[in-house]
């Protein structure tokens, strides 16, 4: 049985307790919606790790980078959690009740959801943040993952709280020197704290190192500041999320629903296919 860490059980307390302010979320049409899942569970010294692909590199938005499972709505009456399951059930194959469930002991817990962040593609997504408990199950020996690999490269699990340092501790600290870097940058106008982070991950015996930055970043970076009750050792923007900016835009009426163009009955199949690899169609 993985064991659950005082620091650990406390963590995922803070993260039951929060109450997110009012979002703007579900007054967004459908085609601005998406919610990724931040997936905790504990590891064998009872620390909080949470699970992260690697997207495909033939996929036409954010190919090759490191991720939370999740994606687009399907429904305006699809919640922002109902979501970040159902992408992950597809994505990494983390079974859903309709699917049958996970099998015992195993158990999903919705604990909180954040304010939205803002994609490079103008969605609002949706945090959604749930416990895998193992029970008397171990979850890094137990559960295989089953990868769509037409979005899925692989699949890796970092801890939780080194989203909160400079350094990532581990045996013999190899990786702690590259583990932090951060900066700033204009985003919608304003000025904006930018995170990344090189998660060092053994493959075998070779150590690796995943780079987690962007809106990836910024999620972890208030997962865990709510998680654990503390700020980062590094400079950070107050705000959780983005939807602040969101609001701002909304009003100047930049968070209309997104139309994609038709394509021209008269244009050849492979020009079609050109089209929607871009995004245009």
């Amino acid at each position: 049985m993985s064991p659950v860490s005082p620091v650990s059980t406390q963590a995922l307390a803070r993260l039951r307790a929060y109450l997110p302010p009012a979002s703007i979320y579900t007054s967004l049409p459908l085609t601005r919606r998406a919610a990724v899942l931040v997936l905790l569970f504990s590891d064998r010294r009872g620390d909080l790790r949470v699970v992260l692909t690697v997207r495909s590199v033939h996929l036409r938005t954010f190919a090759g980078q490191v991720a939370l499972p999740g994606g687009k709505a399907d429904f305006l009456s699809e919640t922002a959690a109902q979501t970040a399951r159902r992408e992950a059930w597809e994505e990494i194959g983390l079974p859903l009740d309709s699917q049958g469930g996970l099998p015992k002991p195993f158990d999903v817990e919705h604990l909180c959801e954040l304010p939205c962040s803002l994609a490079r593609t103008g969605l609002a997504v949706r945090p959604c943040v749930a416990y895998l408990d193992g029970g008397k199950g171990d979850v890094e020996d137990s559960l295989i993952p089953r990868l769509q690999e037409t979005e899925v490269a692989s699949l890796f699990t970092v801890k939780l709280e080194p989203f909160l340092k400079r350094a990532y501790p581990i045996p013999g600290g190899a990786a702690e020197e590259t583990w932090y870097r951060g900066g700033k940058t204009m985003w919608v106008h304003r000025p904006w704290t930018i995170h990344e982070f090189n998660a060092p991950v053994w493959e075998g015996s070779t150590l690796k190192r995943h780079r987690i930055w962007g809106m990836t970043a910024r999620i972890l970076v208030d997962v865990a500041r709510v998680a654990y009750g503390r700020d980062p050792e590094f400079p950070f923007d107050q705000e959780l999320g983005f939807e602040e900016a969101m609001r701002e835009m909304e009003k100047k009426g930049e968070m209309k629903e997104i139309v994609k163009k038709k394509p021209d009955p008269e244009l050849e199949p492979d020009k079609v296919a050109a089209q929607v690899e871009k995004g245009n169609l």
